[in-house]
């Protein structure tokens, strides 16, 4: 059975690039742009702000240079390596997850001005957040033994929102006291309207990417620990009912009962990253960074079904719009375009790997990394890590009409609602003096 029938079934009718250097200045280049699920796109269609004109840059957030006599530039301490960037539902403020400061920065969208940090570090103090003391989850093992395992600091990495933005969810990449991650990390939940954690909650080993299913029941968070996808019940309003629910392996699960001490930024087997839900909430895809290609989980039965390859290797992010979706792989410095209806056509079966050619892309310098599409499907934005910029492709051709350089070497971004704003977050490298610890902010201009 093809995965679209499958569909039709529950639904009824309805790189290896050589590195770039930092120092050249891209030019700007000017181009000489349903599931089968059609049934389920809104007939509501974004309203087009016009055609792409140009980025320009309002402010650069930083914490390495104290000082600048660039007008533009912004002295910001909590800014320290900037991993994600996530938009309020509303568009009102933005959120930068910053890893090494243990920080969730919150700015007002419109002033860019600093309204709060939300620092996860906990301490005795903090037992209300944590739901009758609990530890663990998925019988998880601790390997270390501690007083009280939840006091620690968590590093956040990515985020997402559920409960139409009420709720802003982040992950922790490993919790401090825990260097080979043998005991689970960590999820906390975040109230928008105060800006306050109100719930931390075990996750499977080091949760990287999260995201919430358009139905609002369900939060999905990958493990880059072990192999593994976790599904959470988020049917309450009430954070502290929400629980996980699945367990669902990608391939094989990578033990973690550890004998010595392993490396799991770099041996971490699939490497899953990208995440992201079908619209009509029956498949989840999952970037198999390390383990080449889209795993494809069916929800009504909560089972892996198979991954698809095909397109390039060392996925590194997915976003789903108007039908189509969009691919980032970081080795071949690939952004990758194809119908969602036509992958979701390919009939599993008894196979667990199956080959799908048919893409568009376009090639835009090593180290793809978070990739945006605008709302009316027309433009996609992409941060380039090792070649330090930021494109603009048109969707209809593929094809990059702009490029803007980036503070060295960018991971992460977020467009605005409305399409008018981009966040853009650099890390830096150690290798690379006073690079990264950056957040930059454009203005994208219509014509």
């Amino acid at each position: 059975m093809t995965l679209l029938n499958q569909f039709s079934t529950t639904f009824g009718l309805c790189l290896c690039l050589a590195f770039s250097s930092c120092s050249q200045q891209p030019s700007e280049t000017k181009a000489k742009t349903n599931t089968t699920f059609q049934d389920t796109i809104a007939s509501d269609e974004p309203v087009s702000n016009g055609t792409f004109k140009t980025l320009s840059l309002q402010r650069v957030i930083q914490s390495k240079r104290m000082s600048s006599n660039d007008t533009s530039w912004h002295y910001e301490p909590a800014i320290n390596s900037p991993k994600s960037a996530i938009y309020s539902k509303d568009g009102s403020k933005f959120y930068i997850n910053s890893l090494e400061g243990y920080t969730t920065a919150v700015f007002d969208a419109k002033t860019l001005k600093k309204l709060k940090e939300i620092r996860h570090e906990f301490t005795a103090a903090d037992g209300k957040l944590f739901k009758d003391a609990e530890t663990t989850v998925f019988g998880y093992q601790f390997k270390q033994q501690k007083d009280n395992y939840n006091v620690f600091s968590g590093k956040p990495v990515e985020g997402c929102l559920s409960h139409d933005g009420k709720f802003l969810w982040v992950t922790y990449y490993r919790r401090s006291w825990d260097p080979n991650a043998a005991s689970p990390s960590a999820l906390a939940i975040i109230d928008t309207e105060k800006d306050e954690i109100v719930r931390v909650m075990p996750s499977g080993p080091l949760p990287k990417m999260i995201a919430c299913s358009p139905n609002n029941e369900l939060i999905a968070v990958t493990h880059w620990g072990d192999n593994t996808v976790g599904l959470i019940d988020i049917s309450s309003p009430n954070p502290f009912d929400f629980k996980y629910t699945d367990h669902i392996v990608i391939d094989h699960q990578v033990q973690t009962d550890f004998s010595g001490a392993v490396d799991r930024d770099n041996n971490c087997s699939n490497c899953l990253r990208g995440t992201v839900f079908t619209d009509d909430n029956t498949y989840l895809l999952v970037a198999k960074m390390g383990g080449n290609g889209i795993a494809v989980i069916d929800l009504p039965k909560k089972a892996y079904l198979g991954t698809i390859t095909g397109s390039y290797q060392n996925l590194r992010h997915i976003a789903l719009n108007n039908g189509n979706i969009y691919l980032s792989s970081n080795k071949f410095g690939a952004v990758q375009k194809a119908k969602l209806s036509e992958i979701l056509k390919l009939p599993f079966d008894n196979q667990k790997q199956l080959k799908f050619t048919d893409w568009q892309t376009a090639m835009v310098g090593a180290g793809a990394r978070t990739i945006d599409v605008s709302a009316d499907g027309k433009y996609t934005y992409a941060c380039v890590n090792n070649a330090c910029k930021v494109v603009v492709i048109d969707n209809q051709n593929m094809k990059v009409i702009h490029e803007f350089k980036a503070e060295p070497f960018p991971v992460g971004m977020a467009l605005s609602p409305n399409n008018k704003q981009l966040i853009v977050t650099s890390q830096g490298k150690e290798s690379v003096p006073n690079s990264g610890n950056a957040v930059m902010v454009f203005n994208i201009e219509f014509e």
